[in-house]
C-alpha cells in the first residue's frame, strides 16, 4: 500500500536514472502513450506507481490466461495476498514514500498465463484527482518503459497496463482504463468472484479467508482411551482428558477445483492447500514444512510440529490411527475488506521450552496446555483445594469406613490401561535414542498431558529403565576404555531415569573405576611426593606404593618385598637385599597376568614381575607412564586394537539377547573375545560373546 510522506524516488534504481516530468527515466526509456506498447526483457522487472498528492494508492495485478479471466481467484496479487503462488508476481508491503512497487519475474511466469494486469484503487477519493501519475517498469538496466497518466477519470480503480505474450516475447501496453465501481468491479471483470458485504449470510473473518481454520463444527478433539472404556461418562466429566492428536480434521475454505468467471466454468485449480495458506494469508506465514502437503488428503506432511490446538506428540498406540479424512475445500469469494492485524496471543508460560499446563493467561482459575510453541485450546478446571477431590479429574472421593478417602477408581483404570501403551513407547525411544532428545521429551510431556505423575511413569518403567543401563555399562567396557563422554551418558540416563539402588550405585563404582583407569592409559597422570628418594632433573614420580617382586628360580618363585616406584622417566623396585632401575627406553609393554603387574623388556632377562594390592590401578598407571615417555599417547579420536565399533556391539547384544551365554544372568555383563587378543584373535562379531563377570573370570583362569 502506497503512504503519504514526502516524495523520494523508488528504491533500487540504478544511478543514471534521472527525474523527468513526474516520471523516472533513464536514456533508453520508451515513453509510451495511451495504447501503445514497447518490448520488455524476459527478466526481473519492477513495476513502480509514483505520485505527487496526498493520497495513498494500492497496486493489484491479474494473471490471465488465454480466456482473458483469472484461472482462479489466487490469480489476483493485492494488499490481502501480496504473493502469488508461483511466485511471478510479488506486491511490496512496505514501498518507497508515495509509490505502489510490484515485482513481475516473467522467466517464472506460467505457461498457460498469456497476460498480467497491473491495475490500482484508491480509497475515499479518485484517481482524478491524483496528480503526476506514472507508471514505470524498471528492469536491471533502468527504466525500460513509463506511462504518464495525466488525464484520469474521476474513478476509484484504474487499469494501468499489461505484460502480454506476442511472438514468444514479453511486451508492456499502456491502458488507462478506469472502474467506477472501485477495485470490486475491476477484478470482478476479468472473473474474480468478489465477496458481497451485503449479502446477509456473509460470515466476517479477522484473518485471510484462505488461511486455513478448524471448523467450528468438527467435534473436539479428545486424549482418553477409546470410548468402551469410559461408559457412562458425560461431557462436564471428559473435560481436559481429550487428545487432539486423536483426531485431527482440519477444514479450511481453500477454493475447489473450479472458478466461476462470469458463469463460465474454467480448468481445475492446483489444490496444494498448504501453499495456498502461505502465500494468501499476509499475517500468518505456514511454515516451509507445512507447505508439502502433496498427500491425496491434502494434509501437511511435514515434520514440524502444529502450532494450535494439537500436541506434537501422539501421547498413545492408538493415537497412530490419526483420522484420514480430506481437508474440505470450498470455494469462497474474495473479501477485498482490509485485515487488522490481530490481538496479540497471550504470553508464553515461564518455560516455554516444556510443554506442560499451565494457568490460562486468560481465566487463571483454568489450567491450558501450553505444547512448548503456543497455548491450545485444552483446558480443564483443577480440582478444589483439600483432599477430598481427586487431583486429576477433580471428581469427589469416596470415604474410606475407617477414615480417609479411597482413591479415584476411574482415574486408577485409565492410568492402568494407559501406561502399558506408554511403556511400548518408551521403551522403543529408549533403545532407538536414548533418555534424551525431543522424542524423548515428547513421550514424557504426553504423560504431562494425561496428568499422570512422572514416578508413575517411571515405576512403569523401572525394569527397561535398568536394562538400558546394564546396557550402557557393558558397551562402555567392551574395550576396556570408559571415557569421560560414556560415563556421562550414564549419569544423565540414572538422573532422567530416576533409578538408584543398590545395583545402581555398583554400576556408578564400576564406571568411575573405569573412567579412572582410561584416564591413566591416556596419561593423565597423578604426582606423587617422595621426599625421601633421590630424583633426576624435572622428573616427576607417578606411582610409590609397596610391592613384591617375584622371580623365578630353578628352585621355585623368589619374592622380595619392597617399594615399586613409576616416573616419568624410569621404573624402580626398592628392596631388603635388591634393586632395579629400569628406564622407559627399555620397556616394551606393561599387563596385567593373573593378577600380577608384568613388564616386558628389551631383553629377556629384564622384564620384571609385581604382585601389588591393585594391578589393574599400578599397570595402568604404568602403562600411562611408558605412554608419555614414548609418546605413545593416543590422540583424540584414535582407538586401538582393542577397541570395538558401536556397530558391533550392538550386533553382539542382539544376537545372544543382551545375556550371559553360560549361565543366562543379566547383571555385571561383559564383551569377551573368544580366541583372546593375545593369541591372535579378531575383534569382530563372530570372535566376540556375552559372559556375565562370573563366567569370565572362570573363563581367564582356565586359559
Amino acid at each position: 500500500m502506497g503512504n503519504t510522506v514526502p516524495h523520494a524516488p523508488p528504491k533500487d534504481l540504478p544511478s543514471r536514472v534521472r527525474r523527468v516530468g513526474g516520471s523516472w527515466h533513464s536514456s533508453s526509456t520508451m515513453k509510451l502513450s495511451k495504447g501503445a506498447n514497447a518490448a520488455v526483457p524476459t527478466s526481473l522487472l519492477a513495476v513502480v506507481v509514483s505520485w505527487r498528492s496526498e493520497h495513498a494508492v494500492d497496486a493489484h495485478a491479474l494473471l490471465l490466461d488465454a480466456t482473458g479471466t483469472v484461472r482462479s481467484d489466487r490469480d489476483l496479487v493485492f494488499y490481502n495476498a501480496p504473493r502469488h503462488v508461483s511466485q511471478a508476481v510479488t506486491l511490496d508491503q512496505e514501498p518507497a514514500p508515495r509509490t505502489a512497487r510490484l515485482s513481475v519475474s516473467l522467466p517464472r511466469t506460467e505457461a498457460d498465463v498469456e497476460r498480467i494486469v497491473v491495475a490500482g484503487s484508491v480509497e475515499g477519493s479518485t484517481f482524478g484527482d491524483i496528480h503526476e501519475l506514472t507508471v514505470a517498469v524498471h528492469s536491471v538496466d533502468g527504466v525500460v518503459a513509463a506511462f504518464e497518466i495525466d488525464d484520469a477519470d474521476a474513478v476509484a480503480a484504474l487499469m494501468f497496463g499489461e505484460f502480454y505474450r506476442r511472438d514468444g516475447q514479453w511486451r508492456f501496453r499502456a491502458i488507462g482504463q478506469g472502474w467506477s465501481s472501485g477495485l470490486a468491479g475491476l477484478v470482478s471483470e476479468f472473473g474474480v468472484r468478489v465477496d458481497d458485504p451485503s449479502a446477509p449470510a456473509r460470515t466476517t473473518h479477522p484473518t485471510n479467508p484462505f488461511r486455513v481454520r478448524r471448523s467450528a463444527t468438527a467435534a473436539p478433539a479428545r486424549e482418553r482411551l477409546p470410548a468402551a472404556i469410559e461408559p457412562g461418562l458425560d461431557s462436564a466429566e471428559r473435560i481436559g482428558h481429550h487428545d487432539p492428536a486423536l483426531t485431527r480434521h482440519v477444514h479450511g475454505p481453500f477454493p475447489s477445483g473450479q472458478s466461476h468467471r462470469n458463469g463460465n466454468s474454467v480448468a481445475a485449480e492446483r489444490t496444494d492447500a498448504a501453499n495456498v495458506a502461505a502465500e494468501h494469508d499476509p499475517v500468518q506465514r505456514v511454515p516451509e514444512q507445512r507447505r508439502r502437503a502433496d498427500s491425496p488428503s491434502g494434509r501437511s506432511e511435514g515434520p514440524e510440529a502444529p502450532r494450535s490446538g494439537t500436541p506434537a506428540w501422539p501421547p498413545t498406540e492408538v493415537l497412530d490411527r490419526v483420522d484420514t479424512a480430506p481437508l474440505a475445500h470450498t470455494h469462497r469469494p474474495v473479501d477485498l475488506n482490509r485485515y487488522t492485524p490481530e490481538a496479540a496471543p497471550p504470553p508464553p508460560p515461564p518455560d516455554p521450552e516444556r510443554a506442560d499446563w499451565h494457568p490460562d493467561p486468560e481465566n487463571p482459575q483454568r489450567m491450558r496446555w501450553w505444547d512448548g510453541a503456543g497455548w491450545t485450546e485444552d483446558r480443564y478446571l483443577p480440582p478444589p483445594p483439600g483432599d477430598r477431590h481427586c487431583a486429576r479429574c477433580a471428581s469427589p472421593l469416596r470415604r474410606k469406613f475407617f477414615g480417609g478417602f479411597a482413591p479415584c477408581q476411574r482415574c486408577a483404570q485409565e492410568i492402568e490401561e494407559y501406561l502399558p501403551h506408554w511403556h511400548t513407547r518408551a521403551w522403543r525411544v529408549l533403545t532407538g535414542h536414548g533418555p534424551r532428545g525431543p522424542e524423548w521429551a515428547a513421550l514424557w510431556a504426553s504423560l504431562r498431558y494425561q496428568r499422570i505423575d512422572a514416578e508413575a511413569g517411571r515405576a512403569a518403567l523401572r525394569d527397561a529403565a535398568l536394562s538400558y543401563v546394564e546396557r550402557l555399562v557393558t558397551f562402555a567396557f567392551a574395550d576396556g576404555e570408559v571415557r569421560h563422554a560414556e560415563l556421562e551418558l550414564f549419569e544423565q540416563a540414572v538422573t532422567e531415569l530416576g533409578l538408584g539402588g543398590p545395583l545402581i550405585e555398583d554400576l556408578r563404582r564400576r564406571m568411575h573405576r573405569g573412567n579412572t583407569l582410561y584416564r591413566l592409559r591416556t596419561g593423565d597422570l597423578p604426582v606423587v611426593r617422595t621426599p625421601g628418594l633421590h630424583l633426576d632433573p624435572e622428573e616427576k614420580v607417578h606411582l610409590d606404593l609397596p610391592a613384591t617382586h617375584v622371580r623365578q628360580l630353578a628352585r621355585g618363585p623368589k619374592l622380595t618385598e619392597g617399594r615399586l616406584i613409576g616416573s616419568n622417566k624410569k621404573l624402580r623396585f626398592v628392596g631388603a637385599d635388591t634393586g632395579i632401575e629400569m628406564p622407559w627406553s627399555r620397556v616394551v609393554s606393561v599387563h596385567t597376568e593373573q593378577g600380577v603387574v608384568v613388564i616386558a623388556a628389551t631383553s629377556a632377562r629384564g622384564g620384571a614381575t609385581f604382585a601389588v594390592d591393585d594391578p589393574d590401578y599400578v599397570s595402568a598407571a604404568l602403562e600411562g607412564a611408558l605412554r608419555v615417555a614414548k609418546r605413545l599417547v593416543l590422540t583424540p579420536g584414535q582407538r586401538d586394537t582393542r577397541s570395538i565399533a558401536q556397530e558391533v556391539k550392538a550386533e553382539v547384544w542382539q544376537r545372544d539377547g543382551g545375556r550371559c551365554v553360560e549361565c543366562g544372568d543379566g547383571h555385571y555383563l561383559e564383551f569377551d573375545h573368544i580366541i583372546p587378543l593375545s593369541r591372535g584373535g579378531a575383534t569382530s562379531a563372530a570372535n566376540l560373546q556375552i559372559l556375565c563377570r562370573a563366567c569370565n573370570r572362570a573363563k581367564g583362569a582356565r586359559i
